[in-house]
């Protein structure tokens, strides 16, 4: 499929899905949201080991395109944001690992996708916002995913304030998992995807969908989904391998290769 807003490319194990409007700011048209829909759906069903989420131009992604808002009625807003929220969700529910690599502003829905993001790698000139709170349309669905990433104080500052926060701050507060120099970004990605990637294929993604699945959860319910998962992925070939692999001290083979 040709993509207008989008790039998708693959390396070896890794395909990297580039946001690709740079004279909107990345923002996030109804298109370009159905294009991201389309090639996470795409790279989910492939063989492709993990998935980096990148952009283009100087602004990683400015949120939701204004343009797409204004003069919508409430129907037409209300696909927009469930386009968004299917968007979210998928991003979390395919089986690569999915990494943000985030050069430079990401703002409202934009931040949102970080959120949302499996792992994000930062830019120390990147910056985080949810802009709603000092203007006239609050940021309510961005901050599901934002709220449950940084925690609820946190979140509120972010909210209410519409403040930039920069990259080392994001890391404190646990938007992002790492931060390095500008000229750093890509090593640290690939780093960070070769690290989380290793492994069996087939356990880390049911592992990560277990994942999801259970925090939504209270944790006796959270234990016992986990027990039964657990279980059941233990009569996998890939599980009977690695532990066979480590009583006989060799390096297992994956069924995935």
């Amino acid at each position: 499929m040709d993509y207008d807003c989008i790039r998708l490319t693959r390396d070896a194990d890794v395909t990297t899905i580039t946001m690709d409007s740079p004279e909107r700011r990345n923002a996030l048209s109804l298109l370009h949201m159905q294009e991201l829909v389309d090639a996470f759906a795409r790279v989910g069903a492939s063989d492709a080991r993990g998935v980096v989420l990148a952009a283009n131009g100087p602004v990683f992604c400015a949120g939701h395109d204004f343009a797409d808002v204004a003069g919508s009625d409430l129907e037409q807003v209300r696909q927009l944001l469930w386009t968004c929220t299917e968007l979210m969700t998928l991003m979390q529910r395919i089986p690569q690992p999915v990494v943000a690599r985030v050069h430079g502003l990401a703002t409202a829905a934009g931040c949102q996708l970080v959120a949302a993001a499996d792992l994000a790698v930062a830019a120390d000139t990147a910056g985080f916002a949810a802009p709603g709170g000092k203007g006239g349309w609050f940021c309510h669905t961005p901050m599901v995913a934002i709220a449950r990433t940084v925690g609820r104080k946190r979140a509120v500052e972010l909210a209410l304030s519409g403040d930039v926060i920069d990259a080392s701050t994001a890391y404190e507060w646990g938007l992002v998992n790492q931060v390095v120099p500008a000229e750093e970004l890509d090593g640290a990605v690939a780093a960070m995807m070769l690290r989380v990637t290793r492994g069996s294929a087939q356990s880390k993604g049911i592992g990560k969908q277990a994942l999801y699945a259970q925090l939504d959860l209270a944790q006796p319910q959270a234990y016992a989904y986990a027990v039964e998962v657990m279980a059941a992925t233990s009569q996998t070939p890939d599980a009977a391998e690695g532990i066979a692999a480590f009583l006989e001290k060799r390096a297992p083979v994956w069924s995935g290769g």
